[in-house]
């Protein structure tokens, strides 16, 4: 039998603790690696809404968008274009053929704001 309270525990913990490293990764210069965590903590939040729903283990996706509507949120249309955005992040920090030069510190901690603010309205929720 599935601990579906063990599993949501552990990917919004996850999900806090990766986002901590985006954020210290970004403030260093580290754009491409704290945009990848970024996206991993989003990842993670919305894992835990999907075990929420689903009552089952997350699947192994990576997906921002396709978690978010497993997760039957009511998402506003504005957040699921951040999540589409930083789904981009993933595929960077993954595939070295995808590699584009990496985003201005700037443009890093824009980033950084939209996906805070979506993960802040995720965990509120629990």
């Amino acid at each position: 039998m599935i601990d579906i309270d063990k599993q949501i525990s552990f990917w919004r913990n996850s999900a806090e603790e990766d986002l901590a490293v985006a954020r210290d990764l970004v403030h260093r210069n580290r754009i491409r690696h704290g945009l990848f965590f970024a996206h991993l903590a989003l990842e993670k939040a919305l894992k835990a809404h999907v075990c929420c729903v689903t009552q089952d283990i997350a699947p192994r996706l990576h997906n921002l968008v396709r978690l978010a509507e497993l997760a039957e949120l009511d998402i506003q249309p504005a957040q699921m274009d951040i999540l589409a955005e930083m789904n981009s992040f993933n595929i960077e920090g993954r595939y070295p053929d995808t590699l584009s030069p990496p985003p201005s510190q700037e443009e890093a901690q824009h980033y950084m704001t939209q996906a805070e603010e979506v993960f802040q309205w995720l965990i509120s929720m629990f």
